[in-house]
């Protein structure tokens, strides 16, 4: 018969022992990890800060000015709406009227009677006077073809306005929905510009918004600027922007009180009675280019490749620009950004 052995136990104490070293070693693992010898990702310094505040308010500009142009058609778009129902509200009227016009000349030919005209003859008193009026029932006749003619064609200019405004009513609303992603992007952007700057002293802060700024210009630096404009209107622009020294940047705006980039451009040349288009990218084709060593005050200077920054360049290297939401609008030197192309409006 063979040897019965009895089963080997199985060794659980070593087992626990291999786990209980193994929890202590992840345990040391985390524990240098989280302190001591770990390497926690290093606090940004203030130039740091900086280079990214700049990147987001660029990217929010960028944002902004496909915003401004989404507006502008929505914004079209919603004007060629009302007018297509106001034309379409005085063609109902007209309908209206040529409906009750050809209401009015059936009744007549109703309450008139349907006796042949032979008969009508043979029993007149006065043949004389029935023919006169036989003649009058003729050109009532032809007065009721001419009003179901406006009728049918008042009916057709109505469906083809309600076409149009149904086409309108689609494209607004695809605008709208455009609006809402470029407003989405520019609030994201500066509200992660506005958490790095919470994270500055408020000297760094100050750094990060007012490292180019300049003290304000006086009465005869602006008087200067705008005697050496080419024009009076290119004067009176120059004029515009230095009273607006100080103004806040809000992105979408076009002043008085508050501007965007785009926004003051075009408030500027807007008092010097000059209508220019919304955007930064519409603004350059508005006028006429001029190299960067022909510039003269009341030029608008363009920034970045694809063109998303304005200014009104106000002589000796400067413009007067709203910057971003850091900075009010100031005199600032053309070479502070990546020039793009600079444009002479009138």
């Amino acid at each position: 018969m063979g040897t019965h052995r009895r089963p080997r136990q199985r060794a659980t104490g070593g087992s626990r022992a291999r786990t209980a070293a193994t929890i202590t070693l992840a345990g040391a693992a985390t524990a240098t990890g989280l302190g001591g010898t770990g390497h926690a990702d290093p606090q940004p310094t203030a130039a740091q800060v900086r280079a990214k505040v700049d990147k987001l308010y660029q990217e929010a500009e960028v944002a902004t000015e496909k915003y401004n142009g989404a507006k502008e058609k929505a914004d079209a778009a919603e004007r060629r709406l009302e007018e297509l129902r106001d034309e379409a509200a005085r063609k109902e009227d007209r309908l209206n009227s040529a409906r009750q016009a050809l209401g009015s000349v059936a009744a007549a030919q109703y309450r008139s009677g349907g006796l042949d005209p032979a008969l009508q003859l043979a029993l007149s008193s006065d043949p004389d006077r029935y023919l006169d009026g036989a003649a009058f029932v003729e050109r009532a006749g032809s007065r009721q073809q001419a009003e179901v003619g406006r009728v049918r064609k008042e009916l057709r200019e109505i469906e083809r306005l309600r076409g149009a405004a149904r086409v309108e009513v689609s494209s607004l609303t695809s605008r709208r929905a455009e609006l809402k992603r470029h407003r989405e992007t520019v609030t994201g952007k500066l509200e992660s510009a506005r958490r790095l700057l919470s994270r500055l002293t408020a000297e760094e802060r100050t750094d990060v918004g007012d490292r180019t700024s300049r003290s304000a210009p006086g009465p005869r630096e602006s008087l200067s600027a705008s005697a050496q404009a080419p024009n009076s209107r290119a004067a009176a622009a120059v004029a515009y922007a230095y009273q607006k020294l100080g103004s806040p940047y809000v992105w979408g705006a076009t002043g008085p009180n508050a501007f965007d980039c785009s926004g003051l451009t075009q408030a500027a040349y807007r008092a010097a009675g000059i209508s220019l288009p919304r955007t930064t990218y519409a603004q350059i084709d508005a006028g006429r280019r001029v190299p960067r060593s022909q510039l003269q005050p009341g030029d608008l200077v363009f920034f970045y490749s694809g063109i998303s920054h304005v200014g009104l360049y106000v002589g000796n290297g400067q413009m007067i620009h709203a910057p971003n939401p850091s900075a009010p609008v100031r005199v600032a030197p053309v070479d502070e950004m990546p020039f793009a192309g600079a444009t002479r409006v009138v």
